[in-house]
């Protein structure tokens, strides 16, 4: 046993425990009948040193600010995760790894942030952990630069990831790690499992490119380890030269055998995506001197020796509450600062909010960036950013520094050209727990980060994204900046809640609402055309915007409604007084937030879309999907119904029919029914 020992760097009781993890996780593929078992097996010596030798965390506590942070980018291997908390100590039974992927288990197909204890991040969908783990450095080194002193180092963590040949392969880990090399993140590890095997079969089928090259080209340290995945000897140095890195993130190209162990499925593409077999996994166990007849058997010396990581996590944790006291005494202001934000708890000062003048037309963009260059300078754990749009997003607010490598404290971040990434980079930077970010895009490239706001809205990540340039008012740039669909598209998430504001006012408003709520993501839409500023001591409707709609021109005993969000909540106005000029009563209703209003009582619901009232008309420079939850049977609907056009926004506005004399005929139109 003392050549296996140098050969691999693991001792008699290590390799026990490895083989336990590799033997948990193949069990639970076999009892849930579907799952990924060769990931886990593959990389089980891997994540065993990485977990046991290098990670820091307490198993009693996930929460613990200071812990090293893994992600499982490689999201289908989640029994490796799984097997690693049980053993670990964390709250996750051995009977719910005998549950894996069954309704109302803990322990779902792929890690799920807030459902397990110890899963730091949603992933499953590949490229998404390891872009996540990018924000999550970010973070870590601005809350570093901001609390850390001379005297007292309170935030020092590290992040590890775990990724696969699926990972390289998506374009989002490529737009991520190109920025990670550039902002030089030197606490960031990813450790790629390089098992040369995808669904099809070996990677060579489709991808045959040096990641190496690649990564040492974005600016990373990259070490090269050969093998079977069985050198932890070698994993353990290259660990250790990571962490004593500065200025570059780290790529370990950690070669592995897709499955080891298995007798007949190692290093196919049969053992990625299916269980073994229950005959395969008895021979397993058997070959390795095991009792082919004990699934999920955990050894009593297995147990134990993982098991330590509580007691020790616990230690860990003790000595950093002194030094976070000590801190905490000799930076009085900083600690309530950071304790606050830990409660989740932010009020924003109302008479910080800008006022706007009546006279002066604005976009809802510009207004966005007004209120931006109003809150942001006492608002020092939210972090701004754009995808190479600052100038059109608004996004960059007065004084703000740009976070980089030589400037760590900056809050503003130059996502460059990668919107898909920027979403993934905000949502790690949201699970930080303590800074919080706001990115700027096109609403049209929305589309581009489509996967990282699912995964916002599935987790209830608390990421705000900025979309500007909401409709056919983008004018000349034509149909493909247009986003006619992408609005009924954003509303279609459950979770995320989407607001279109009618005015500067109503952006101001937004904004406060936006930074004082962490129960999920935000997402704007902002125009890039000029409106006209509604007056709130005209409209006194307006202080109900939070609750997502409101009447703004109210009639007794309307005869239809109008209902509009955005830029069209003018085209309902002017419609109102036409139609007021002919004898017909319309209440105004602006909408800047559906999920909102969705979530009040029914009175209030009922006092601003009256049941009583059928002929309604709803006005949007969007598609109508989604629309007819407010416009019943007899309702009317004036908004695009194909893709935009090139040219001026008031030619679109006309040629299209977004017009109040349109609104007109649409109202008479729905009372006639």
């Amino acid at each position: 046993m003392a050549e296996t020992v140098k050969k691999t760097g693991l001792t008699p009781l290590d390799e026990l425990c490895v083989q336990t993890i590799r033997f948990l996780s193949a069990d639970g593929v076999q009892a849930a009948k579907s799952g990924h078992p060769g990931m886990p097996m593959g990389m089980a010596a891997a994540a065993y040193a990485l977990w046991m030798r290098h990670l820091r965390h307490n198993p009693a506590d996930p929460k613990w600010i200071n812990r090293d942070r893994f992600v499982l980018s490689a999201g289908h291997g989640s029994m490796l995760l799984y097997s690693l908390l049980h053993l670990c100590g964390y709250d996750l039974s051995l009977e719910e790894l005998k549950r894996f992927r069954q309704w109302g288990s803990k322990t779902a197909g792929h890690p799920e942030y807030g459902l397990t204890p110890g899963v730091e991040a949603t992933t499953g969908p590949l490229g998404q952990g390891i872009s996540n783990s990018v924000g999550m450095a970010i973070a870590q080194k601005y809350l570093a630069a901001r609390y850390n002193t001379d005297d007292h180092s309170i935030f020092d963590y590290m992040i590890y990831t775990i990724s696969g040949d699926g990972c390289m392969q998506e374009g989002i880990t490529s737009e991520a790690s190109s920025l990670a090399g550039h902002l030089g993140l030197d606490n960031l590890v990813v450790i790629y499992d390089d098992n040369h095997i995808t669904i099809d079969g070996q990677t060579d089928l489709s991808f045959s490119e040096d990641v190496a090259a690649r990564y040492r080209a974005y600016g990373w340290h990259v070490i090269e380890i050969g093998g079977d995945g069985q050198d932890i000897e070698a994993l353990d140095k290259a660990l250790d030269f990571a962490k004593a890195q500065t200025e570059r993130p780290t790529l370990i190209k950690f070669r592995s055998q897709i499955g080891f162990g298995s007798p007949n499925l190692q290093g196919t593409s049969k053992i990625h995506g299916a269980p073994l077999g229950e005959d395969e996994i008895k021979l397993m166990k058997k070959q390795f001197g095991w009792d082919p007849d004990k699934p999920f058997f955990v050894p009593k010396d297995a147990a134990e020796h993982m098991g330590q990581c509580k007691a020790k996590g616990q230690q860990l944790q003790a000595a950093y509450q002194k030094r976070f006291d000590a801190w905490s005494q000799a930076n009085p202001a900083l600690a309530d600062e950071l304790k606050a934000a830990m409660t989740g708890k932010v009020a924003v000062d109302v008479s910080k909010l800008p006022t706007f003048d009546p006279d002066k037309p604005l976009a809802t963009r510009a207004a966005s960036g007004k209120t931006l260059d109003a809150l942001m300078p006492s608002m020092p754990l939210v972090l701004g950013g754009s995808a190479d749009l600052t100038p059109s997003n608004n996004t960059r607010f007065k004084d703000a520094e740009d976070f980089s490598k030589t400037c760590r404290t900056g809050r503003y971040i130059r996502y460059g050209v990668r919107e898909h990434a920027m979403g993934a980079i905000m949502n790690g930077i949201s699970l930080s727990g303590m800074v919080r970010p706001y990115g700027g895009t096109f609403l049209v490239f929305a589309d581009y980060m489509r996967g990282a706001v699912r995964l916002a809205s599935m987790s209830r990540y608390p990421t705000i994204f900025v979309f500007t340039h909401d409709s056919i008012g983008v004018g000349e740039d034509g149909p493909t900046h247009q986003p006619v669909e992408t609005l009924a598209s954003l509303r279609a998430f459950p979770n995320l809640k989407v607001f279109r504001p009618a005015d500067a006012n109503e952006t101001a408003r937004m904004w406060k609402y936006i930074l004082e709520h962490k129960d999920g993501p935000m997402a704007t839409a902002l125009t890039r055309q000029g409106l006209p500023v509604l007056d709130p001591a005209k409209y006194p409707g307006m202080k109900d915007f939070e609750k997502g709609a409101y009447v703004l021109v109210k009639a007794d005993k309307p005869d239809v409604l109008l209902l509009a969000t955005g830029s069209e909540v003018q085209v309902a106005l002017a419609a109102a007084e036409t139609l007021a000029a002919e004898g017909v009563k319309a209440q105004v209703v602006s909408m800047p937030c559906w999920e909102l209003f969705e979530a009040q009582d029914a009175a209030y619901k009922e006092s601003v879309i009256p049941a009583s009232v059928k002929a309604r008309v709803g006005i949007e420079a969007g598609v109508r999907l989604g629309w007819d939850r407010w416009l019943g049977p007899c309702g009317e609907f004036v908004g695009m119904h194909t893709f935009g056009s090139s040219g001026p926004f008031k030619v679109c506005f006309e040629q299209f029919g977004l017009t109040s004399e349109a609104v007109v005929a649409a109202a008479k139109k729905s009372m006639n029914k």
